[in-house]
């Protein structure tokens, strides 16, 4: 598929209502589950790790709203991303703690943004890069015509993105050191040398170790910050929570428990379905747990 159809698709669907697209992404998400068992398997394995103190019950209603919103999360890029940047920041309905971002800000030492795979993660990067400098990092698809496609979709506004690789670290930090914005995913299984095994949800996850070295570097103020999705494509919920690190833990477990923390607040939308336990090329698996 060339770039010119893709965007030529991704343009049509971008016309379509959001909440016809949520309705259209809700089917696909079930055909997705239903065609692919390994997706359906690492689901379900993956949501059983957050089902201490939920029945049978409620963990299969948990399961079936998250395969409708993984659909969602799919077929609401068109939207996101070809619409008139107006439109797409209009459906952001309510966005609590911005005061955080306006209180970091004039500390000048940047502001370090963490969106887990949660609800419409794609609309911060906009939102915030519509009222200040915003630099996120991303992984760069194997298909060079996908890299327009997402570069056209994402830098909009004063959005930026930085290649996840030495280069891109170093813009990051630059980005910090003139006192801006920048964008992590920190639940992305990162590349061998980039991580270190630390739990999440009770099993080790190899985790990015950038954070750290940001911090150590930059001293900037870390946010994390979730963008729920609402119901029948009313739009977004934004919220902003502060992270502040102690000396008793490594920056990566902290980060971690706070992205459990997040999801255990929106367990329907996490992207469950992401293999976020898998050991990377190079990397040497985690010992058993008990070894010594």
């Amino acid at each position: 598929m060339s770039k010119f159809l893709v965007v030529a698709l991704f343009e049509l669907l971008s016309r379509v209502p959001l909440r016809l697209l949520h309705g259209i992404g809700a089917l696909m998400g079930w055909l997705t589950y239903w065609l692919s068992g390994d997706y359906a398997a690492r689901l379900r394995e993956n949501l059983g790790r957050d089902g201490k103190g939920r029945s049978a019950e409620e963990l299969r209603a948990v399961l079936r709203a998250n395969v409708t919103e993984a659909g969602k999360s799919m077929a609401e890029l068109p939207w996101v991303w070809r619409r008139p940047l107006e439109q797409v920041l209009a459906k952001v309905k309510e966005c609590q703690g911005w005061e955080l971002v306006d209180a970091a800000q004039t500390q000048g030492k940047g502001l370090i943004i963490l969106t887990p795979h949660i609800g419409c993660f794609e609309v911060i990067g906009l939102y915030l890069g519509a009222h200040t400098p915003m630099t996120c990092m991303y992984r760069v698809p194997k298909l060079a015509w996908m890299d327009v496609v997402v570069r056209q979709g994402r830098e909009r506004g004063q959005m930026k993105l930085a290649r996840a690789d030495i280069g891109g670290v170093r813009t990051l930090l630059k980005a910090l050191k003139r006192g801006e914005v920048i964008g992590i995913l920190p639940d992305q299984v990162p590349s061998n040398g980039e991580g270190e095994w630390t739990p999440f949800f009770g099993r080790p996850a190899y985790t990015m170790t950038l954070v750290t070295r940001l911090l150590q570097t930059s001293g900037a103020t870390v946010l994390m910050c979730v963008a729920e999705r609402l119901p029948q494509g009313a739009g977004y919920a934004m919220r902003f929570t502060p992270l502040e690190f102690t000396a008793d833990a490594s920056v990566t477990l902290q980060i971690n428990r706070a992205v459990e923390a997040a999801v255990r607040s929106c367990p329907t939308q996490y992207l469950w379905s992401y293999n976020r336990y898998k050991v990377p090329r190079g990397v040497q698996p985690p010992a058993p747990t008990g070894a010594a």
